[in-house]
């Protein structure tokens, strides 16, 4: 995915999950943040980002923090480009040649990011953004999802009654190693994803080509179920 009008900035405060300060030329903006987790690690004071402007005369800002660099790293922390790129990797043939591939539907008490159909069997592909890394190691999540597991025992049960099920970890940056879930934050979540896994849903890990206005799905790593 691309985005248009990228400014360059530098990170000062976020005062609440959904706001930052953001010097940009010269002067003071409040920016809109596209990822309402903790994102500590990545917005340090004095951060070099990359913030999206908008001409919309209705927002309360007119800018959207999209990546920041973290040491080497370009980093696209918007929460909505995983499900941007993963749209795109599916339908250049990611998964192969898939065909009815949709959005947003609904299976269970679950609503899955992507349905689709891969070798004339029905699957779902829910999406997970990961952006937690050190020294070359992701982890997800970074905060507790009790959604996140809702959306994996959905996928078991998919998996049980037959259908082809995926989480796929959209991993918002290039260069690491591998992914594992992050039982120190959310052992409910790791204990949840072990067990998809042994009810037959597909655990995919990929990184992402980042510039400061484009990210794309480039590569895969694997996924150490058992921790880091």
């Amino acid at each position: 995915m691309r985005y248009a009008n990228m400014v360059p900035g530098i990170f000062r405060k976020r005062p609440n999950r959904f706001i930052a300060h953001v010097e940009i030329g010269g002067q003071m903006q409040v920016v809109h943040v596209k990822n309402t987790g903790r994102c500590r690690e990545l917005l340090v004071p004095g951060a070099l980002v990359w913030c999206q402007h908008s001409d919309n005369p209705a927002r309360k800002t007119q800018y959207d923090l999209i990546a920041v660099k973290k040491g080497e790293r370009l980093i696209n922390m918007d929460s909505q480009a995983p499900n941007a790129a993963a749209r795109e990797w599916l339908a250049g043939g990611g998964l192969g040649e898939i065909k009815n591939l949709r959005p947003e539907t609904v299976h269970g008490d679950s609503r899955f990011d992507f349905s689709f159909t891969l070798d004339g069997k029905p699957c779902f592909l829910e999406v997970k953004g990961v952006t937690l890394e050190n020294d070359g190691v992701c982890a997800f999540p970074d905060a507790p999802t009790e959604r996140g597991t809702k959306h994996l025992r959905g996928l078991a049960e998919a998996a049980r009654q037959g259908y082809g099920a995926y989480v796929l970890f959209v991993i918002q940056m290039e260069d690491v190693k591998y992914l594992h879930p992050n039982d120190k934050t959310d052992p409910s979540f790791g204990t949840a994803l072990r067990e998809a896994a042994a009810s037959g849903v597909q655990i995919l890990a990929v990184t992402c080509q980042v510039t400061a206005d484009e990210m794309k799905i480039s590569g895969s790593v694997p996924v150490h179920l058992e921790g880091e």
